[in-house]
């Protein structure tokens, strides 16, 4: 038996909105709408949609897909809570309402990018489609193998193009556009790295009268690095111990593994102050410390010898300052966890303050007490609070203020045309408005402003330490991803953990390390300028490095790279964690 699809007004308008023409109207087989609709009942909610509204997306891409079904593709994504329910449990529902078999696999980040890497270089199609960062949005526009997508749903998929897809509601879509505004990927997910910190000690009198007479002011949420410091030293050497366990005022990792190179470039210089003002990213100069100059597409170099940043007193105080804190005042070990590792070990409740917390893993952290999670209290509230980050002592107003990851749905044109269109089928549904608000219950990336204004997460708020406050509120914006400076992100992000461990193994000093990371990254810049200059390998768009000259000629300018601080620790300054919830609150957008 078949069962018509209607369309209602409602729908038809969202299609006409979104320019995917006319809505389609054809038999859709009765088991693939049993299958949707049990999947809604069952597993997709709650959902910004009506339960109708949801039937009607099924509905669509139970038609779309009709020309695939029985098509069995691969994709690949970073091991996450919001990946693994994709996995787990997405690619069951799509393969049930469509037809289509994905084989999600999940793997580390630097395994991800390699793969992506491997696969540009050699043309070989590994994977169908990437959910990879971002990140690599300066690569994706000049390579010229990424589809672009604005073309793509105006273009070749037109008609499988999902008529309530709403790319406006997408909150990281300025992410995932190029220089021109063109739209080169889908955001699938979505995180920050901000401060978090036990407020159930904070809180404690005692500590608090302690504190204020050790370092003169109130023990809060830090604003600036030097707070940070001074509550670091405070729990690991001046408390050390409460309800007679050992604890310790800093949490960080320094396995020399890939992972530890993009705890840098997530905006770590920048944090500190070592880039320009300017959002999403530093103009002339961004978080890496690469300089490209306003209005161009072509980076001049990374060294301050050529005008970049990546070995700039404000750079090197940055590292310097990680290598110390790791050593001072974290728990044993710290040195050796890789980002996997480190991370998820805040649940023991041993730790104080994190400077660099992704909350991609708010989803662990709000785990009960039964599991093992010590920063919950028997009701499952949690004991601890996210804040904005503090910054160094370069940073200025205007400034990126952090880093925000956007796993981002991305396809490569080599992929053979059916199967990069089966899996932009994948990539809507993944990101539908039927499934998005469920999905971001489990996982809490987010990635539509629709999902975050919902009741749902109101409601849910006071569980989660601060994160809808946050995403709720125009604080949001300041933490962005790496920009369109960086040419070629695989090849360029290898050699930062490379010189970075070398801090912590005692090899090089700070400012040895990025002075030989930032000459190494102009060597290969350069040779990206000699192939794009031959072949056009970047679209034009390739390295045009600046000449090295005295760095005091860049050092004495106005702006990035900035001059040496003569005093990189001054005064601590902290808020209260209540008035930076009503700032957020207040404010929201």
């Amino acid at each position: 038996m078949q069962r018509h699809l209607l369309i209602t007004s409602t729908a038809m308008a969202v299609a006409l909105a979104v320019g995917s023409g006319p809505a389609l109207a054809q038999d859709v087989p009765e088991e693939r709408l049993e299958a949707a609709e049990r999947w809604i009942d069952d597993e997709f909610q709650p959902s910004v949609l009506s339960r109708e509204e949801q039937l009607q997306e099924m509905e669509w891409f139970i038609q779309a897909s009709e020309p695939f079904r029985g098509m069995e593709i691969n994709v690949v994504a970073e091991a996450i809570p919001t990946h693994d329910y994709e996995a787990e449990v997405l690619t069951e529902a799509f393969e049930e309402i469509t037809g289509i078999r994905v084989n999600m696999q999940i793997i580390g980040e630097g395994d991800l990018v390699q793969a992506l890497q491997t696969q540009l270089q050699t043309g070989r199609n590994i994977y169908d489609m990437y959910v990879n960062d971002a990140d690599l949005i300066g690569m994706h526009f000049r390579l010229g193998e990424t589809v672009d997508l604005d073309e793509w749903m105006a273009g070749e998929a037109a008609d499988i193009t999902n008529p309530m897809l709403d790319i406006e509601d997408f909150i990281g879509r300025a992410s995932a556009k190029g220089p021109d505004g063109t739209l080169w990927q889908l955001p699938d997910q979505q995180f920050a790295n901000l401060y978090w910190f036990r407020k159930d000690w904070f809180d404690r009198e005692d500590l608090q009268e302690q504190f204020r007479d050790i370092y003169g002011y109130d023990l809060g949420v830090p604003v600036n690095w030097s707070a940070y410091e001074d509550i670091a030293e405070f729990f690991s050497v001046h408390v050390q111990e409460i309800d007679g366990e050992r604890i310790y005022g800093h949490m960080d990792y320094g396995k020399r593994a890939p992972d530890l190179g993009w705890r840098m470039t997530d905006a770590w210089l920048s944090m500190a102050g070592a880039a320009d003002v300017g959002l999403p990213n530093g103009v002339p100069v961004d978080e890496w410390g690469i300089r490209m100059e306003e209005g161009t597409c072509n980076p001049v170099g990374a060294s301050v010898s050529r005008g970049g940043a990546t070995n700039s007193p404000a750079a090197v105080y940055a590292i310097r300052k990680w290598d110390e804190w790791l050593d001072k005042y974290a728990p044993p070990g710290a040195a050796d966890l890789d980002f996997y590792q480190s991370l998820p070990a805040l649940s023991q409740g041993n730790v104080a303050q994190q400077i660099f917390w992704y909350t991609a893993f708010t989803a662990s952290m709000v785990a009960p007490r039964e599991e093992g999670n010590n920063t919950v209290d028997e009701d499952g509230y949690p004991l601890w609070r996210m804040a904005p980050s503090p910054h160094g002592p370069y940073w200025k107003e205007g400034m990126q203020r952090g880093y925000q990851d956007v796993g981002s749905w991305t396809l490569l044109h080599m992929t053979p045309l059916e199967r990069r269109k089966a899996g932009w089928l994948f990539a809507q549904f993944a990101g539908s408005k039927t499934v998005d608000l469920k999905k971001s219950h489990v996982g809490l990336t987010f990635v539509r402003d629709s999902t975050i204004r919902h009741e749902s997460f109101t409601e849910r708020a006071p569980r989660l330490g601060g994160l809808i406050e946050f995403y709720r509120s125009p604080d949001r914006h300041s933490w962005t991803d790496t920009g369109v400076n960086v040419p070629d992100y695989p090849r360029l992000a290898q050699l930062w953990w490379q010189q970075i461990g070398d801090v912590t193994a005692g090899t090089f000093t700070p400012q040895e390390a990025m002075d030989r990371l930032a000459g190494e990254m102009d060597e290969l810049m350069a040779r990206m300028q000699a192939a794009d200059e031959a072949g056009d390998t970047y679209s034009g768009c390739g390295p045009r490095l600046n000449e090295p000259r005295d760095e005091a000629y860049w050092l004495e300018r106005d702006g990035a790279p900035w001059a040496k601080l003569d005093n990189e620790k001054p005064q601590g300054e902290t808020v209260a964690y209540e008035e930076l919830i009503k700032r957020w609150t207040d404010a929201q957008d």
